[in-house]
């Protein structure tokens, strides 16, 4: 650990950065919530503008295993006479969080950007760009390859079992896609972690490659909590690219730690 002597320039707050009290903190903490509330509400609004368009692009798995399987029948209906309402306000609500997550990043990092040093000022872009980078990278993966995957599965297993053709209500589809989309794109945010608890010591590179096993384990048990559907060609599919950002966290990690490690023998550290 760092001894106070220890500390380089670099280490340092900006001595351009004016100090503020505790009730500035608070009125920049409340400005910034302003500012997030206002871009958050203005995409939802613009969704509902434009919610048939943005609704008929959600739709798009339906309509590729529909064009792929015409021979699988399925039908979407509402059950209720308030769905329409609930669906409506669930796609303006959760469709806007995608578009100004990089508003959010932005404004918070303006909000701790006093706090930090020159280091981990360095830090915060390339951090924002791959957090926001792997989120749109997962649910991306989701929307066209993981959600049609899933209706397809369920109609062929459906079919199989010679059921009636299945009746989907517009909620327990939206329900599916955005517990797919959203999940998947917070489960591929998982190798920042790992290399954060590198950067800060709590774990090595060497402890990932030893219980590589026990990861591939676990990855499996996240794709199985996640995904719907209990097949295990679908859980693969989840699990393949977790599995090769696993590696790729720990080979950036360990160029982490020859970094470390170089500085150290330099003194820099």
């Amino acid at each position: 650990m760092k001894q106070p002597d220890d500390f380089s320039d670099e280490d340092e707050l900006d001595p351009t950065e004016k100090p503020m009290g505790f009730f500035e903190h608070l009125e920049e903490l409340r400005w910034t919530l302003v500012k997030c509330v206002i871009v958050y509400a203005v995409f939802a609004i613009a969704i509902g503008i434009f919610l048939k368009q943005f609704n008929a692009a959600l739709l798009w798995p339906l309509e590729w295993v529909r064009h792929t399987m015409p021979e699988m029948k399925f039908e979407m209906a509402g059950r209720t006479p308030t769905e329409a309402f609930s669906i409506v306000i669930q796609l303006c609500c959760l469709g806007a969080l995608l578009p100004a997550m990089p508003f959010f990043f932005f404004f918070l990092g303006q909000f701790v950007g006093p706090a930090l040093t020159k280091t981990e000022k360095r830090m915060v872009l390339p951090v924002c760009f791959s957090s926001l980078l792997l989120f749109l990278a997962g649910s991306s993966f989701s929307f066209f390859l993981l959600v049609p995957s899933t209706l397809k599965i369920s109609l062929e297993l459906n079919n199989l079992l010679g059921f009636d053709p299945p009746i989907w209500t517009p909620a327990s589809y939206y329900s599916t896609l955005s517990w797919l989309v959203i999940g998947v794109g917070v489960a591929f945010e998982f190798p920042l972690l790992i290399l954060l608890l590198v950067y800060l010591g709590f774990i090595s590179t060497a402890t990932l490659r030893k219980y590589r096993r026990h990861a591939i384990v676990v990855i499996f048990i996240v794709a199985a909590i996640i995904t719907p559907t209990p097949d295990p060609f679908t859980q693969t599919i989840f699990a393949a690219p977790l599995y090769a950002l696993f590696e790729i966290a720990i080979f950036v990690g360990g160029r982490m730690e020859k970094k470390r490690a170089a500085r150290l023998e330099a003194g820099e550290l």
